[in-house]
This record gives structure tokens, sequence and C-alpha cells, in this order.
């Protein structure tokens, strides 16, 4: 994210007030840019202050690391788990939380955007940045129209990092009340396998017969794995 930055090994325990202007994070961001400074510098912003023993950019830096260093992880960490980043409290580590779920949102495209969905990418599109970089399974439901236009998108159930329950119960009443012709099923696979298991097509199957049963159709069934995707219609299999 913009230039890399290289702050000065000597200024790592310093007060960031205790810098020159030009190398204070609030300060570069106000004369070149949010754009032109780095993650760590965004993060010590937010931050706003660090403790005794480091300065923002120092926690910033920590945070990183227990992201893996990818900006994309920051989402997926709790508050107990920043909370044990020395000089990171319950109220920063909430404002941080919200901050990085805001930008998680902003990846998402807008029913505006999307309200066509006849083609597998498409629904891709709207599937990857909602399930991307969760840590646990969750399930859910595009519902379409006759014509295959997007009525709405719901969230089923979340489970473990293993597994989560796809209730056709659920699926069908809601389906129903909203007058939907389509279906079109997504979960994700935290652990990155991308192919479907014995499980999964189980429930496939099971849901498109059930659907059936009410004239609806599951048009396809999407998995998940980071920026990937399984398609059981592009692979023939529903």
């Amino acid at each position: 994210m913009g230039d890399f930055f290289i702050l000065p090994t000597q200024m790592s325990t310093q007060k960031i007030t205790k810098w020159a202007l030009q190398e204070r994070p609030r300060e570069r961001l106000e004369e070149k840019g949010a754009s032109a400074i780095s993650d760590t510098e965004l993060i010590a912003i937010i931050i706003n202050s660090g403790c005794k023993e480091y300065n923002a950019i120092d926690i910033a830096r920590k945070i990183l690391s227990l992201a893996n260093n990818e900006i994309r992880n920051l989402c997926t960490l709790s508050i107990e788990e920043l909370c044990h980043i020395k000089g990171v409290g319950k109220a920063k580590a909430i404002r941080l939380l919200a901050a990085f779920e805001l930008s998680r949102r902003s990846s998402f495209p807008t029913d505006e955007v999307i309200t066509n969905i006849d083609t597998t990418r498409k629904a891709a599109e709207i599937a990857i940045p909602l399930l991307r970089n969760l840590t646990h399974e969750e399930c859910w439901v595009i519902y379409l129209n006759q014509a295959n236009r997007l009525i709405s998108k719901e969230k089923i159930s979340s489970g473990g990092v293993s597994g989560t329950v796809i209730d056709m119960r659920i699926v069908l009443k809601s389906a129903i009340s909203k007058l939907a012709s389509g279906l079109i099923l997504i979960h994700n696979h935290p652990s990155g396998q991308l192919q479907p298991g014995a499980q999964d097509r189980e429930q496939t199957m099971m849901l498109r017969e059930a659907a059936a049963i009410f004239g609806i159709r599951l048009l396809d069934h999407l998995i998940i794995a980071g920026n990937r995707y399984y398609s059981f219609a592009e692979d023939g299999s529903i």
C-alpha cells in the first residue's frame, strides 16, 4: 500500500512526538496522502498512542505480525488476540477491529453493482469477499427470481473450522417467503481445500431435490477457498 517507508531503527522505542515532523505518520499522511504511507503507519494512526515500553509504530508492527504480515488477515483477529499485545487495551482493540471490518466490507460488491446473476463468475464476485478471510465455515444463499435477478443474499449458518450445518428447512422457508425461483448455495473451506467432500456432494443433491418439490431451482453450489472457488455447475456436478 503506497511507498514502503523504512523507519529509522533508533526511533523504534522513542515517542512518536519526539520524531521529526516529516517522519511522523499523521503528518506524513496529511502531507502525502493516505496511499503514500505504509500499512504499519496506517495502523499506528488508528492506535493513536503507545505505552511506556512501545510507541504506536512498535505496536502496529506486532499487530501486523499477528496477522502474518498480511493485511487481509487483520479482520480475522479477535479482541482477545489484540489485547495480548502490550499497549493494546480493549478500547483500542475494538477501534482496530471496527476499522478492519470497514475495510473488509468496502470490498463487497453492492446489490446495485451486480443485480443480474447469469454466470458463475458473477455469483463468485459476491461470494468471495464475504467468505475468503474467515477462519470458520459459513453457509450463505443467494436468492434469485425467475430472470436470475438478485432478490437477496443471506447467511444461513456459521460453524467451526471444519464444518457448518446446511439446514434445508431454513433455506427453503426463506426462498418461499421471498418468492425465489432459484438458489445459489455458498460455503467456504478455511483450510484452503477447494474440492468438495462427500458431505458437500450429499447436501447439494439433497437440497436440489428438496427445492425441486417447490419448483425452485438449485442453480449452483460454490465452495470458496481464499480468492478461489469451486462450482458444482461448472464441474457438471449439479
